[in-house]
């Protein structure tokens, strides 16, 4: 999810587009039909704004005392991105969550696109359904490997490490190595990843799930996204990966290195994203339930008011704007709460922090992602959170029996969910 830094950049950076971009844009060639309805409907409005300092669509931000830099996609019209990479062939090696959306975007963007995946295997399958052709813009790994000039390594982080042997020796010089994290190369003991010395190798990192950078795409907003430099053998990798970026569907870019990628995304994931969320809810609402309130009053004063209520208020206007929504108890109480929950939680993520840093985070997924039994490990895990009271006080289950031609047929639907004014039925 986009930091309060990030929503704060997006905020800013929308409010300007320099006229030089405009005049150079009016300049180059009609731009092609995309999915994104920025491409298709760039302004060329300028609303100045002091705040920031602007070279070529790149921006100086100040984060709370802390300058960044940060790139925008104004600078990449569609049909300056098109020729930039007029003799590029970008060769997607894996076609999961990132691999769909970054391909999509790509080849919607006018890009020339190839997908390399297991022949006949369920990714092969899903790209062929996404318009895929075989043996025009779909491949073997290895083959799409050796038509690619920037090949773009989207398998998993375990899978990454397992075909490295065979696929290294396909990277020669002229192309470049593109990863979407840099949990490969930074863990290099453990990964046995080690990029060739003669190519570039370049990291565009979206700051949320393929299937988001998909959506924000086809809605023409565009996902924020880090941008790193592993390696510059050409003189030209920062370039290629803020191209890139804005090729895959990134709004804005923000410059990182491999090692702040992955030691940030680890830890988030582990942390508030995800399973710090869980813990706190299912904590919550354990201690509801001790002391006698039902699991639909214990649900929603966990669960539901939060994602539905208090959440969104944090991510559209900030934190301070969501306490100002709130009553004068609810903000008094939070407000003397707050730092007793920091003082408890910041021993816990310096935890997770140095778990991360030295390694045991990588050692621990890479052998339970490469077990042979993962899928089944992982969809009994999931089984027991979905089984968690806190959980199933969320749903209902209503088995109607329709007896047509001697069927049955059984229905579920969310109790709670269910209740929500844009529910729809599934």
């Amino acid at each position: 999810m986009a930091s309060f830094a990030a929503r704060s950049a997006s905020q800013v950076l929308r409010a300007s587009r320099r006229t030089s971009a405009a005049v150079a844009r009016a300049a180059l060639k009609p731009q092609a039909a995309s999915y994104s309805l920025l491409a298709r409907t760039a302004s060329a409005k300028v609303i100045l704004n002091p705040t920031f300092q602007t070279v070529r669509g790149v921006k100086t931000l100040d984060f709370a005392g802390t300058k960044e830099t940060v790139y925008e996609r104004a600078d990449w019209p569609l049909a300056k991105l098109q020729d930039y990479f007029k003799n590029d062939t970008l060769a997607l090696i894996g076609y999961g969550s990132q691999g769909h959306g970054q391909g999509l975007n790509a080849r919607d963007n006018g890009l020339n696109v190839i997908v390399g995946v297991r022949e006949g295997g369920e990714s092969w399958k899903q790209a062929v359904e996404d318009g895929w052709v075989p043996g025009e813009t779909l491949f073997p790994i290895k083959e799409a490997i050796h038509k690619g000039t920037i090949i773009m390594n989207l398998l998993s982080d375990a899978a990454q490490s397992q075909t490295w042997p065979e696929l290294a020796p396909l990277i020669t010089p002229g192309k470049t190595l593109y990863f979407s994290h840099g949990f490969s190369v930074v863990y290099k003991e453990d990964t046995k990843v080690v990029p060739p010395k003669d190519v570039d190798v370049i990291l565009v990192a979206p700051k949320g799930s393929g299937r988001t950078v998909r959506t924000l795409f086809k809605e023409g907003r565009g996902i924020n996204s880090s941008i790193a430099v592993w390696q510059d053998v050409t003189g030209k990798a920062k370039e290629k990966a803020i191209a890139i970026g804005v090729g895959i569907g990134s709004g804005y870019m923000y410059e990182t290195t491999f090692q702040k990628e992955v030691y940030s995304d680890l830890y988030g994931e582990r942390g508030v994203l995800m399973g710090g969320i869980q813990g706190l809810f299912l904590a919550q609402y354990q201690v509801l339930r001790k002391n006698g309130h039902s699991p639909s009053e214990a649900f929603n004063e966990t669960v539901e008011e939060a994602t539905q209520s208090l959440y969104p208020l944090i991510g559209q206007k900030g934190m301070d704007y969501m306490y100002n929504a709130c009553s004068t108890t609810a903000r008094r109480g939070a407000l003397d709460w707050a730092p007793i929950f920091e003082k408890a939680n910041v021993p816990i993520f310096e935890k997770l922090y140095e778990s991360v840093r030295n390694g045991t985070e990588t050692r621990k997924s890479l052998e339970y992602n490469s077990r042979t039994t993962y899928r089944q490990d992982l969809a009994k895990e999931l089984a027991e959170i979905d089984n968690q009271e806190i959980w199933r006080a969320g749903m209902y289950k209503v088995s109607r029996l329709l007896w047509d031609i001697s069927m049955t047929s059984v229905f579920t639907g969310k109790v709670v969910r269910s209740l929500r004014p844009d529910y729809k039925p599934e």
